[in-house]
């Protein structure tokens, strides 16, 4: 997909050579790219950004659940990926919260990045598929059995693997088992698209 004539893909990364990779790729593939090298510089005028933002977890001075917090507080509602080399399942919640889209856990493969920038673009300007998702996902959660939900509500907690199966009393083999249904049955591809998924449709 490509942008709009006058939107643009603000990439805020401290890192310079992480953000011009990121701006050289998206450039590539049609996008008009804005490099930030701090969040700063991005909530200046927060009111009159466009097309959508691809930001970096840890930065010097704001860093990125902050500067999404600030956005969102403004009133800015330009979509957000949050991108993260530290990433954990809390975080990730936190994100999908304070309303970023998407959060990817770098290193990250070319495609998932663009397939996040096509899902923030998508925002607004294609509503009803949106919500046509996220209506396929809630009936897709339905169809778990009892145990795949409880196994559900704890991953979205941040539970790690050994913690579900004390919880439960189940063993270790048996939670990979439920877990792997999750994924299959609600058609998430990693963990990411099943929190941005959850988040958007109220579960977490």
């Amino acid at each position: 997909m490509r942008t709009a004539p006058n939107s643009a893909i603000h990439v805020v990364d401290d890192d310079d050579a992480m953000r011009h990779s990121l701006a050289l790729l998206l450039g590539v593939f049609g996008h008009r790219v804005v490099e930030h090298a701090g969040a700063a510089t991005l909530l200046d005028d927060p009111g009159r950004l466009n097309g959508c933002v691809v930001a970096d977890l840890r930065m010097p001075h704001i860093d990125g659940l902050e500067m999404l917090a600030h956005l969102r507080t403004v009133g800015a509602t330009v979509p957000v990926v949050i991108m993260t080399g530290h990433g954990d399942i809390p975080t990730a919640v936190q994100a999908m919260k304070l309303g970023a889209c998407d959060f990817l856990e770098k290193p990250f493969p070319a495609a998932l990045l663009l397939e996040a920038v096509r899902r923030a673009l998508a925002i607004g300007s294609e509503a009803a598929t949106v919500n046509d998702d996220g209506a396929a996902f809630t009936a897709r959660v339905g169809r778990l059995t009892r145990r795949e939900r409880d196994v559900l509500d704890l991953v979205l907690v941040g539970r790690t693997n050994k913690e579900i199966g004390q919880i439960l009393d189940i063993s270790y083999r048996t939670v990979e088992i439920h877990r792997a249904k999750v994924m299959m049955k609600t058609k998430c591809e990693c963990i990411q698209s099943l929190i941005r998924l959850a988040a958007q449709n109220c579960m977490i």
